[in-house]
């Protein structure tokens, strides 16, 4: 979550020094998940554990927290502790939250999802996990600790991959010329660290700041975004939650950059039958439409107040889309036949 930890904004600079581990949305999650006594939901991206103690403070419910990162969890102890049996945590990637779901559960209705997609604050402070050029670390950027580092694909991918990578996820215009650079760079010496990265990249960009931002900020974000397979694993996300989400239940999706709100606004869009309307003489108008499987809470998403910028700088791009499962069953994904 996408990553399946934590909250951070996936388009924030990383030259920002936000407050560490502040909800983003917080009230406005809790007042969309609208927890009651008995409840059970499930938080795909534990991270801090800051929504899932906002959800058990608010009622006398059940919360099953899950997080690919294995260092997040350790977040986990303090909450069993307070919580007890009203609290398990569990470390999967949100893609697999129905199977945990059906494990651990054991067919409890689940009446909330929340995912907070993107990158964890303690992930970006953590110079070791090389997902900042803050301080200079290891290029790595797994949120999982396993598979293909950043550095493995800067070091061995060809040029045109690398090109397409950071223009496709990171929405990088002068992608080639970066590409091109790192593979200039990488023949006099493998890529290692994040710094010889975010050099390589401002070189090319001539040290220019885009929005206010260091200009490695959206070649850093996409090879996150390919190395961790987030808007994969944001699609299946959405997908799991709407077969386990009882009638009623409510999916809750707080996203910070227009890749993954895309992603969030499409599904919700087919999902609640809004799809675009076509012509009747057109081939597929004459294929059944399934009934609405959510029903879409606000049609355009919730952003931050003013008030919580100023004390949280990195919301400011935070996008809150909220929807409430139907008694349809799931509908069929395109590649389903």
């Amino acid at each position: 979550m996408t990553r399946g930890g934590g909250a951070e904004g996936a388009s924030l600079g990383h030259d920002d020094k936000p407050p560490r581990h502040v909800p983003v949305l917080i009230s406005e999650v809790i007042e969309a998940l609208s927890p009651k006594d008995g409840e059970v939901f499930i938080d795909g991206t534990f991270g801090a554990g800051g929504y899932t103690r906002a959800i058990l403070n608010a009622a006398n419910c059940m919360v099953l927290a899950l997080d690919r990162d294995p260092t997040a969890l350790a977040n986990a102890e303090p909450l069993r502790a307070e919580f007890g049996a009203r609290f398990i945590a569990v470390e999967s990637p949100f893609s697999d939250m129905a199977d945990v779901a059906e494990t651990v559960l054991a067919g409890q209705n689940v009446d909330g999802v929340v995912l907070d997609i993107g990158v964890s604050s303690m992930q970006i402070d953590d110079a070791e996990r090389g997902f900042s050029f803050q301080h200079d670390g290891p290029l790595d950027m797994r949120m999982s600790r396993d598979g293909q580092t950043a550095a493995d694909f800067v070091n061995e991918a060809e040029e045109a991959e690398i090109a397409d990578v950071i223009y496709t996820f990171g929405e990088e215009h002068k992608s080639r010329s970066i590409a091109r650079a790192i593979v200039r760079r990488r023949a006099q010496a493998p890529f290692a660290t994040t710094l010889e990265l975010a050099d390589t990249v401002s070189r090319v960009l001539h040290g220019r700041r885009v929005d206010g931002r260091h200009p490695a900020t959206r070649t850093f974000q996409a090879l996150r975004i390919y190395i961790n397979d987030e808007l994969g694993e944001l699609s299946r996300a959405l997908s799991a939650a709407e077969k386990i989400l009882k009638p009623g239940g409510r999916l809750v999706v707080v996203s910070f950059h227009s890749l993954e709100d895309r992603i969030v606004k499409k599904f919700l869009i087919e999902r609640s039958g809004k799809a675009p309307a076509v012509s009747r003489h057109s081939p597929q108008a004459s294929i059944k439409t399934e009934p609405a499987s959510f029903r879409i809470v606000n049609s355009r998403p919730l952003t931050p107040s003013k008030g919580e910028l100023d004390v949280n700088p990195r919301a400011r791009s935070a996008r809150l889309r909220a929807a409430v499962r139907t008694d349809s069953a799931p509908m069929r994904d395109k590649t389903e036949t």
